[in-house]
């Protein structure tokens, strides 16, 4: 006879969607695997279309998100409180947490190696491996990690934690958010769809961060060890690393994913400030500090360059990708962020996501960035050229073999990129397995059986890609192009989001005036 716990969990899980959605992530692996090259083309014509045709309105997204905020953040809402309880999380763990999720080891990559592609194809005309193409790259760096990204983060964050929080909703999902704002206009299967595109997105865009971080972090090891990287490697350290999160995932976020951040979290700020300490400290500071003036300067031109008239790909190719690129994780940190915001006003949400995720990643591509363009300079590693003979993740422990202690500098860097991989994807089968249930525990977690279901698949799906030798790129692609529907319910929520609170401030008004009424009439 079944245990009552089983037969909970089984009721608790959405078995049509979890059909449909793993129905089509089986068929495009499966596609993709069979049909490599045309797979990769009709990928690249689709998001070619997206981007060609739809290039403004993500830049336009992307800079609306961030004054929206500032209005809230310092406006009469911003001291809304998500729930009636005091924060769960320290501030540290909070930001902690926030950080590892929305990040992960991408981070540590692109943040040696990003400003590289920046100096070899500068926008503006300005000529390439020249002293000013040095100074864009390091600001573009940090404006494609910065405010807007983290402000496409939170502005999708908001309304699905007002929702779940302040007006109560059972469901942690973007469908049940749509059916609260859409009412009787509201359709059961345009509910599956949406789920349905942000499972396959979460998977497409967790695939890709393994598949990226995986072999620049057995680079390391191979390097350690004085051996050849290969599949036996790569499927070893995704076997360990699946081990980890799914701990991690089983003792629950609060346990587990709080205290992987927080041990993360200060071991980069120790890898960080060792490379500053260790490496050319003034110009490591001096190309941050110009790197982040020059950015703020030119937020506005950046944020809407579009380069019309000499038709350059440089905004497509980067800034709308990206923008495009944190479409895909933008449900999956709505959902993780509402979680762990309980008992936050909606203003300490704002800075800590925009400011606090910001400055962290400043930081990080600051020194990183800076120390890596040192190597390049000074000639101790040509950067742009390994970017092209021996790929990136070789190029990466490359650069950190010209550091004293080299050997503990790239230990500390596996073990950190791991840290990071594990907890963002902790985040990611949290979220997943919320999508997939019809209600929530009493502490809003979903079945933990269901959560380390979706961590075997988050591994699954770029070891496969791996074994049959498939463009994992493709699937990235395909999930950016789910970016626009994305967008589409994004601005749903948004516009619900802002009735409530419109709503909120009547009612407020109401009340306000009911209580001054009686005082009135004893005055006459």
């Amino acid at each position: 006879m079944e245990s009552f716990s089983m037969k909970q969990t089984r009721n608790t899980i959405d078995k049509p969607l979890m059909l449909v959605s793993l129905t089509t992530i089986f068929f495009i692996v499966a596609g993709l695997s069979v049909y490599p090259e045309q797979g990769n083309a009709i990928a690249k014509r689709l998001f070619g279309m997206l981007t060609e045709q739809f290039g403004s309105l993500y830049l336009l997204f992307g800079f609306f998100s961030v004054i929206v905020l500032a209005c809230i953040a310092f406006g009469k809402h911003g001291n809304i409180r998500l729930g009636e309880h005091k924060p769960q999380y320290s501030l540290f763990t909070y930001l902690a947490m926030m950080i590892c999720a929305g990040l992960g080891s991408a981070t540590v990559y692109w943040a040696f190696l990003e400003w590289g592609y920046y100096y070899m194809n500068p926008p503006y005309d300005i000529a390439p491996h020249s002293t000013m193409a040095a100074e864009w790259a390091t600001s573009y760096n940090m404006f494609h990690w910065g405010i807007s990204a983290w402000s496409l983060y939170c502005i999708a964050s908001l309304p699905v934690a007002y929702s779940f929080h302040v007006r109560k909703n059972s469901q942690l999902k973007l469908s049940a958010v749509c059916e609260s704002i859409m009412g009787r206009f509201y359709n059961a299967a345009v509910g599956r769809v949406i789920d349905t595109i942000f499972i396959f997105s979460c998977v497409g865009a967790m695939g890709i961060t393994l598949g990226l971080s995986v072999p620049m972090v057995t680079e390391g090891i191979a390097s350690l060890l004085g051996t050849e990287n290969g599949f036996g490697m790569n499927l070893g350290l995704m076997l360990a690393i699946t081990a980890l999160f799914t701990v991690s995932s089983y003792v629950g976020i609060e346990k587990g994913m709080a205290r992987l951040s927080d041990m993360n979290t200060k071991l980069a700020v120790l890898f960080v400030l060792a490379i500053l300490v260790l490496g050319p400290t003034t110009f490591i500071i001096d190309q941050s500090v110009n790197g982040y003036g020059l950015m703020l300067q030119n937020f506005i031109r950046m944020s809407l360059w579009t380069d019309p008239v000499a038709g350059g790909s440089f905004p497509t190719s980067w800034t709308v990708f990206y923008w495009a690129y944190w479409m895909t994780y933008v449900p999956f940190m709505a959902l993780f962020v509402t979680k762990v915001s309980a008992g936050r006003t909606l203003k300490e949400v704002i800075l800590s996501m925009v400011v606090g995720g910001s400055a962290g990643c400043f930081i990080f591509f600051g020194v990183l960035g800076s120390y890596s363009m040192s190597t390049h300079l000074h000639d101790l590693v040509n950067v742009t050229e390994s970017l092209n003979s021996i790929g990136g993740s070789a190029t990466v422990v490359a650069v950190l073999k010209t550091l004293p202690f080299s050997t503990l500098f790239i230990l500390v860097f596996a073990v950190m990129s791991v840290l990071f991989l594990a907890t963002t994807l902790d985040s990611a089968s949290f979220t997943l397995a919320a999508t997939a249930s019809n209600q929530l525990d009493e502490n809003a977690n979903p079945p933990t059986a269901l959560r380390l279901f979706w961590c075997l698949i988050l591994a699954a799906v770029p070891l496969a890609m791996m074994f049959i030798d498939a463009p994992l790129s493709t699937v990235q692609t395909l999930a950016i192009v789910t970016s626009l529907p994305l967008m589409v319910v994004i601005f749903i929520m948004l516009y619900g989001f802002f009735r409530w609170l419109n709503g909120r401030e009547t009612l407020s008004r109401q009340a306000s005036h009911s209580d001054e009424q009686p005082a009135v009439i004893a005055a006459d």
